[in-house]
C-alpha cells in the first residue's frame, strides 16, 4: 500500500511528518528523512494492530421518505454494459440539445 506523507520544516533542525488520511499520525525528526522514516514506522505499527472495515449507514431521519443518493454509489462498478449505456445516453442528450437549438 502507498500513503502520502506531508512533511513540514519547523526551523532548520526539526521536521514534522503527517500521514495523509490517518488521523493522529504525526511524528517528528531531526531531518526530513528521519521524519519520513518515523512516519513509516508509526504507520506500520498502526496497521499491524488495527484493520480497515467497511460499514453501511442507513440514516433514520430522511425527510419525507426521500432516498439518499449514496445508496446507489458504485452499483454499476462491475457492470460490463455500463460504458455502452453512458455512450448511448450522451448521444441522446446531444440529439436532444441539438433539437432544442433548432
Amino acid at each position: 500500500m502507498q500513503y502520502q506523507v506531508f512533511v513540514l520544516s519547523q526551523s532548520g533542525s526539526n521536521f514534522v511528518a503527517s500521514v495523509i488520511g490517518m488521523p493522529n499520525l504525526t511524528v517528528e525528526g531531526r531531518t526530513e528523512e528521519e521524519a519520513i522514516a518515523n512516519a513509516k514506522a508509526a504507520l506500520e505499527s498502526q496497521l499491524a494492530t488495527g484493520k480497515f472495515v467497511t460499514i453501511e449507514v442507513y440514516p433514520n431521519n430522511q425527510p419525507n421518505g426521500t432516498v439518499s443518493e449514496m445508496r446507489y454509489a458504485g452499483i454499476f462498478a462491475n457492470d460490463p454494459t455500463f460504458d455502452d449505456f453512458m455512450e448511448k445516453l450522451a448521444v441522446i442528450r446531444f440529439e436532444a440539445n441539438a433539437a432544442e437549438d433548432e
